[in-house]
């Protein structure tokens, strides 16, 4: 059984972030496989500079896609990953002074962090998101009425001639005074 499970309440947008969080989790797993079978020390070294790499990566891409859909939390967003981000980077200077407890502390941090961050912070994206689909979708069914209601209305309304910018309307002919 694994360490940590993907669960189908950590879906955020069935492609990249989700597939970002795939890889974390898998990484977590085989830091905690090889824990649980004593060779925690001999992989930590890997496993910790995978970890590091594909967060900043991921993180980075994360943001990006907030930036772009205007999500209206990201500086705090950005300040929990900052504070990941150090997390990480404690336990590399922790794991460069020698500490034997590096592996199985990064395996707890790394499944809580997840566990919290997806379930929590990014699951605030997804409902923004939604937010954004159900406003939009209500927007383009207003625009689709009222371009209707148009043009129902141009169809019964009588006739009315074009009016030229190069030739005024002729004026009907005045009487001669007589």
């Amino acid at each position: 059984m694994a360490y940590f499970a993907w669960a189908d309440d950590m879906v955020i947008d069935g492609g990249p972030i989700d597939a970002d969080h795939r890889l974390l989790v898998e990484l977590v797993n085989e830091l905690h496989t090889a824990t649980s079978e004593g060779q925690g020390r001999a992989v930590v070294e890997t496993i910790l500079h995978r970890v590091i790499v594909s967060t900043q990566e991921h993180l980075r891409n994360e943001e990006h896609i907030m930036a772009q859909m205007g999500f209206p939390d990201l500086d705090n967003h950005k300040i929990g990953h900052q504070h990941f981000m150090d997390q990480l980077w404690s336990l590399e200077k922790k794991l460069q002074a020698g500490s034997i407890t590096v592996a199985a502390q990064l395996s707890s941090v790394l499944r809580d962090w997840l566990s919290l961050h997806i379930r929590r912070n990014d699951k605030e994206l997804l409902r923004f998101q939604r937010r954004q689909a159900r406003e939009q979708a209500r927007k383009s069914a207003a625009a689709r009425v009222a371009g209707s209601s148009t043009a129902a209305i141009a169809r019964h309304a009588p006739a009315v001639p074009a009016l030229s910018a190069a030739q005024p309307p002729a004026l009907p002919a005045s009487k001669p005074r007589g």
